[in-house]
């Protein structure tokens, strides 16, 4: 009969926590393929994506004198279509991000630029 202190009990709990949170860790840390479609009519819009690990980050840069509403659509199937309204100044950047909250391999990006109505 062996006798088993606290400490084993401590240390098998932290392999546990370990162990079922590894898995969390490995579904976020993902690579994946980002597919933009602007429609920009006529104004001077940059779109650039920055994707990062388990985020997708769109940057919009308004290169117009007028202040732009861009509407942007994430399809990145499995996850449920995700849709977002970011405006930006004349001259400036603005961002607009989506997270991960299952894996997705590609995402594709709808953004669509107007002038903003005031």
């Amino acid at each position: 009969m062996s006798v088993r202190g606290p400490w084993f009990h401590r240390s098998l709990g932290i392999c546990v926590v370990l162990a079922v949170s590894m898995p969390a860790a490995e579904a976020i840390a993902q690579t994946y393929s980002v597919n933009v479609k602007p429609t920009l009519n006529g104004l001077d819009i940059g779109v650039e994506p920055v994707a990062q690990s388990g985020v997708l980050v769109m940057r919009l840069t308004n290169k117009t004198e007028q202040k732009v509403r861009c509407d942007l659509r994430y399809d990145a199937a499995p996850q449920p279509l995700y849709r977002k309204t970011t405006y930006v100044d004349p001259g400036k950047t603005e961002q607009s991000v989506f997270r991960a909250k299952r894996k997705w391999l590609s995402v594709d990006v709808v953004v669509e630029c107007r002038v903003a109505e005031q």
